[in-house]
């Protein structure tokens, strides 16, 4: 299997398709060998137009869903980032590539160990990989630019991740229930949070989040 070439169709049939426009993006998606980050079983499946199941019961979520999470961030080279659920440590390494400093955080240490790796073997250094529940320990004491959290919440963990937000900060975030999910963007703009749906979207939980039957925000 041509590995390059199905990078390459990544990019241009399920990323750049959902409005994924920004050259950045497009040119770190297409510099990271995503197959190294799957499960060995399924490198053939590493650029399908799929979520990849990862153990534990987590996935990988669709490249055109990373996409666009990774373009809504803006991440600019000055950014100090944060990524909620290190996972597979693909959007990891995304967003090193894209910013000044990455802490990644999971409460998996086999993802952690595996996402290690992975960025060592790309010479990826900008990194800090830690074994944290964002629900327990996470605190408004050390802010960031940039938010990325990879499971769903429900409305009423959306502040405590708001609070982490520097001035002109943004964060993307899943919010809903099982039934109805939808990404949004919030930006700390004027001393205010700006909530902005972008779409439909599933994505399992975070890991002690209590699953709601309806959704609200």
């Amino acid at each position: 299997m041509n590995l390059e070439q199905a990078r390459f169709n990544m990019i241009e049939q399920q990323v750049r398709p959902w409005s994924v426009l920004d050259s950045t993006v497009l040119q770190t998606m297409g510099s990271i060998p995503r197959d190294i980050f799957v499960p060995e079983t399924l490198t053939s499946m590493a650029y399908a137009d799929i979520e990849i199941p990862l153990d534990h019961g987590e996935s990988m979520m669709h490249p055109r869903v990373e996409g666009r999470m990774l373009q809504e961030l803006e991440i600019d080279i000055t950014d100090e980032c944060l990524e909620v659920g290190t996972g597979s440590g693909y959007v990891t390494a995304c967003m090193a590539t894209m910013a000044k400093h990455v802490d990644s955080i999971d409460i998996y240490d086999s993802f952690l160990e595996n996402a290690s790796d992975k960025l060592s073997e790309l010479n990826i250094s900008n990194v800090n990989l830690e074994n944290k529940d964002a629900l327990k320990t996470l605190t408004p004491q050390k802010k960031y630019d940039v938010i990325a959290v990879t499971g769903s919440v429900t409305s009423s963990n959306m502040p405590m991740f708001e609070e982490l937000l520097k001035p002109n900060g943004r964060l993307f975030i899943v919010v809903g229930s099982r039934k109805m999910m939808h990404a949004m963007k919030i930006s700390h703009e004027n001393n205010k949070f700006v909530r902005t749906t972008l779409f439909e979207a599933q994505l399992k939980p975070l890991v002690g989040i209590k699953d709601k039957t309806e959704f609200s925000f």
